[in-house]
């Protein structure tokens, strides 16, 4: 399909029925590519993602010399392992605005005892937090002239030893620190100031790491379940169901946006899901799953009485102010909303049709109000609200608009 910018988006005329594959998820596929480098043989990844924050991960690890083998038709990255080693002394390294790259690179090219990394990304990634890594890093002996983007690292490797972080702004801080932590000269140990931003994701790189360490030759990554949340409540919007074949798996703290849909009013029998005619609102805190957040946002419009998301003040420092942005929206869309630093208050108004949905660069705004655009608000099939700049899933989920589309095309079918 082609993406029109701004797309409309064609709502359903009938309720979904049919079947989503997930692309993989890209927390695991970035950490499984950081794990895969530091192995000590060849590494094979299965059901791999390959959006934009994982091919800027692949060509980070080329540019750092690295061999690399990708096939996107099979969904495979095969990676040569060098044991902890960085083989080029010197690189250049483009991080985009991929949070996981921009953490993990930083914290893996300080393994070489005398690198010079020059690290850049977009504007918007100049804004995200590094510095708390950066000093983390110092105290093993590594300088980088700056403390945001763009820097440049001179490294010394890793002696050992205790090391703090404040993993509060991101925990892909923390566990960026993990992931090179049993390659230090000496034993590591590190200490947090504050909680990490996500704990769900700390406990992810920790299982992933013990899947690692049992020198596997193939590693299968699930079903991105960040990308699942849309597709779960496309069933409450259009009063259908589903099948998502590759939405399991126990690694995602993502998943437990499931049970709050469950909830809302979602009927779960994996993998299929189902509305149950019930829409209603809730209150829940996010802070251990807020990629999710903005789904249920999105179709608060849609659900009986008052929604409320707490947990989410961290979500202002990611790919844009996500809460700033999600009120915005849904003011536009005639919501009353009532924002404070760490929630959102959605209380349903008509909504209001002819809106263009501002994206700000960010995957999670085209993809949740890609779906509450799925919502019939005519009752004659005309698009009513459209997506601005919509090929910015490609950061996750590149053909998140293809798959809508043969959704509504099998409901039709149905």
């Amino acid at each position: 399909m082609s993406l029109r910018d701004p797309l409309p988006i064609l709502p359903f005329t009938r309720p979904c029925a049919g079947t989503a594959t997930l692309p993989g998820s890209k927390s695991i596929t970035n950490r499984a590519l950081i794990l895969g480098a530091l192995a000590d043989h060849p590494v094979i990844l299965r059901g791999a993602l390959f959006s934009r924050d994982t091919r800027i991960m692949v060509a980070a690890l080329r540019e750092l010399g690295f061999t690399v083998e990708t096939d996107e038709k099979a969904l495979t990255i095969r990676i040569e392992g060098k044991g902890g080693v960085i083989p080029r002394r010197e690189a250049s390294i483009d991080v985009g605005n991929a949070g996981t790259a921009a953490r993990f690179l930083t914290a893996f090219v300080c393994l070489r005892p005398d690198g010079v990394y020059h690290f850049d990304g977009d504007e918007a990634m100049r804004a995200r937090p590094i510095g708390a890594l950066l000093d983390a890093l110092e105290s093993q002996g590594a300088k980088a002239n700056t403390r945001s983007f763009p820097f440049t690292l001179r490294t010394q490797g890793l002696p050992g030893g205790i090391m703090e972080i404040d993993p509060s702004e991101s925990s892909q801080m923390l566990s960026a620190l993990l992931m090179i932590a049993p390659h230090a000269q000496q034993p590591l140990e590190v200490r947090l100031k504050n909680e990490a931003g996500s704990k769900p994701f700390v406990e992810m790189t920790r299982r992933v790491i013990a899947q690692f360490a049992t020198k596997p030759a193939a590693y299968t990554i699930e079903g991105d379940a960040s990308a699942g949340s849309y597709f779960l409540a496309l069933p409450l919007v259009t009063r259908g169901a589903i099948t998502l074949p590759n939405y399991c798996g126990d690694l995602q703290g993502d998943t437990r946006f499931l049970d709050v849909l469950r909830t809302v009013g979602l009927s779960s029998h994996t993998p299929s899901f189902a509305a149950t005619g019930a829409r209603r609102a809730i209150t829940r805190d996010f802070r251990e799953f807020s990629d999710t957040f903005l789904t249920l946002a999105a179709i608060a419009p849609l659900l009986e009485g008052r929604t409320k998301i707490t947990g989410i003040a961290h979500t202002r420092k990611q790919e844009t102010d996500r809460v700033a942005g999600m009120a915005r929206e849904l003011t536009k869309l005639g919501q009353h909303v009532i924002e404070t630093e760490d929630s959102l208050e959605i209380h349903p108004r008509p909504l209001r049709p002819g809106q263009i949905i501002e994206t700000y660069h960010d995957h999670r705004f085209a993809m949740s109000f890609g779906i509450l655009g799925c919502h019939d608000l005519r009752g004659d099939g005309q698009s009513w609200l459209s997506i601005k700049d919509p090929a910015c899933c490609a950061k996750t989920f590149p053909h998140f608009f293809d798959v809508l589309e043969n959704l509504r095309q099998a409901s039709l079918r149905a």
